[in-house]
């Protein structure tokens, strides 16, 4: 997601490259590019035209400090701007009930259903424990769907196969989770394809009998201004108390999650950005801004690291790093680790600069399978010892043996030997002062 907006932000601010000082002449052809790069993302023409006035303002007889260079000062202001565009800060779910009741709504396509069985499962990640409704009477697959998508994840699914009344299933709902003890009630409701009378009648009745702690509008992020024309309209409606933006894996462009709470005055809460039960993320206006512009997250990162923490694996590897012994089957190790975090796409987005050590594979999507290709078509010995790749022989063979190019080869080895490094410093200051502290300070200086 935001690769598109990215790279033609990326161009704009690289404009001012090499200046040492910021007047209305270097600043002008700056923020004209990047006034476009928002058009070009499907932000909203009257807000662009807001935005960059703003960071002019700001720009403008503005000192540079020695530490910084005009680029970094304008990238600065413009991350500012993005995240109060965004609405500044998340907004968590209000769980001052027990049971929780949160109340999923939308068109039909937006992406409720799979919405709804992400949260469960996000939800269930955090200790809770949650029941889905299934109150879409209309789809016939509807409930079908919504048990097909959590039954590997053990999340119970609430429906009354007979009946058509929504109230009922509602009501049943709530009484079965005081039963069985669940402290988290997500409904599932119909969608329509367009905002009528049925469906706001049908969505008020389950708000007023549900007395829901938080209701949550879905839209899809494909549809780019009709998703926020939509909103607007469904809120005249329904008093929602945040927003959920689906699909925006196959967005690169983002300019939904940038609008959307400026204009609908609702925070975003949530983005969906694949497929898998696992791919939602709280939206946090600052973590966006700075993948927006390059920069990553490694908060979230890390995070998600943390979900699938294996403390001896860890220790292992910190042994080997400052030993010098990270090897390629190390390397291998850690792939399959990242894989399980998530949408791989998403993952390389977070990790701030390592764009260029994908760049040469093309497609990001596959740049893991092109590396497991090159580990592959090393020997055991080649794999556990780094150092004898300096063999011209051995790189020709292995270049034949994964069907990657030679010089590619030669650049992977150069980055494994970089990230390394990295690693290697992560390491030494993890065993001095606690890491988040050292991920903190690493965004502010990328800030």
């Amino acid at each position: 997601m935001f690769e598109h907006l990215q790279n033609k932000l990326s161009e704009a601010l690289h404009i001012l490259k090499g200046h040492n000082t910021i007047t209305e002449i270097n600043i002008a052809s700056s923020i004209k590019e990047i006034g476009r790069a928002l058009v070009d993302a499907d932000v909203n023409y009257e807000i662009v035209k807001d935005f960059i006035q703003k960071v002019k303002k700001k720009s403008i007889g503005k000192k540079v400090l020695t530490s910084l260079n005009p680029k970094q000062l304008i990238t600065k202001i413009v991350y500012d701007e993005l995240v109060s565009l965004m609405g500044e800060k998340n907004v968590e779910i209000n769980f001052d009930k027990n049971p929780t009741i949160i109340l999923i709504c939308g068109l039909q396509g937006s992406g409720k259903t799979s919405f709804a069985s992400k949260l469960a499962f996000f939800l269930k990640k955090k200790n809770k424990s949650p029941l889905l409704v299934a109150a879409d009477i209309h789809r016939p697959a509807a409930i079908d769907q919504l048990k097909l998508i959590v039954e590997k994840v053990n999340i119970p699914v609430f429906y009354l196969k007979e009946s058509k009344d929504v109230v009922e299933i509602v009501n049943q709902s709530i009484l079965y989770a005081y039963k069985k003890e669940k402290n988290v009630i997500i409904i599932d409701t119909a969608g329509r394809l367009g905002i009528d009378e049925i469906m706001m009648e049908e969505i008020t009745k389950i708000n007023k009998y549900s007395k829901p702690n938080e209701i949550l509008f879905v839209v899809d992020s494909m549809t780019g201004q009709d998703a926020i024309n939509t909103a607007q309209s469904f809120s005249k409606k329904l008093n929602f108390n945040g927003i959920v933006i689906t699909k925006l894996d196959g967005d690169s462009r983002g300019g939904v999650a940038i609008t959307m709470s400026s204009v609908i005055k609702r925070p975003i809460k949530f983005i969906s950005n694949g497929e898998k039960i696992e791919d939602l993320e709280i939206f946090h206006p600052d973590r966006i801004a700075n993948r927006i512009l390059g920069k990553g997250d490694v908060v979230s990162l890390v995070e998600k690291v943390q979900e699938q923490f294996d403390e001896k694996k860890t220790k292992k590897i910190y042994s080997k790093i400052s030993k010098n012994r990270f090897s390629f089957n190390d390397l291998l190790e850690q792939i399959q680790q990242i894989k399980k975090i998530g949408n791989i796409k998403n993952i390389i987005s977070m990790i701030p600069g390592i764009d260029k050590y994908f760049s040469f594979y093309g497609n990001q999507k596959d740049s893991f399978k092109k590396i497991e290709a090159i580990i592959h078509s090393m020997t055991p010995y080649e794999r556990n010892n780094p150092k004898v790749l300096i063999d011209i022989k051995r790189k020709k063979r292995i270049s034949k043996g994964s069907g990657i190019l030679l010089n590619h080869v030669d650049l992977f080895i150069k980055q494994f030997y970089d990230m390394n490094k990295i690693m290697k410093k992560i390491h030494a200051h993890s065993e001095k002062k606690i890491i988040k502290d050292f991920i903190y300070q690493m965004i502010n200086q990328r800030k």
